[in-house]
């Protein structure tokens, strides 16, 4: 079976890993802390392609996602890795 990277279908907007310098300017500019960020889990399946690139990625990671639309144009939206369930 051939495996597949779903970074690089179409439909999957492109997901990037936020280094720990960015990250602090990108909390300061939105003036939120990362417990108020949305989650995404470590087993999803853009994650663990994100894995296989650039190595194992811990859980409280801030991951940068950027959608193209037609419409809208650009938007940047950003999760937090978390492992486990969400409650």
């Amino acid at each position: 079976m051939t495996k597949i990277n779903v970074l690089k279908h179409d439909m999957v907007p492109e997901h990037q890993i936020v280094g720990k310098d960015e990250e602090e300017r990108v909390l300061k500019e939105l003036k939120i802390g990362k417990d108020l960020l949305p989650r995404i889990n470590r087993f999803d399946p853009a994650i663990k392609a994100l894995e296989e690139i650039n190595g194992p990625i811990d859980d409280d990671t801030l991951i940068r996602i950027t959608r193209k639309s037609p419409t809208a144009g650009i938007s940047v939206y950003y999760r937090v890795v978390e492992g486990g369930l969400f409650k």
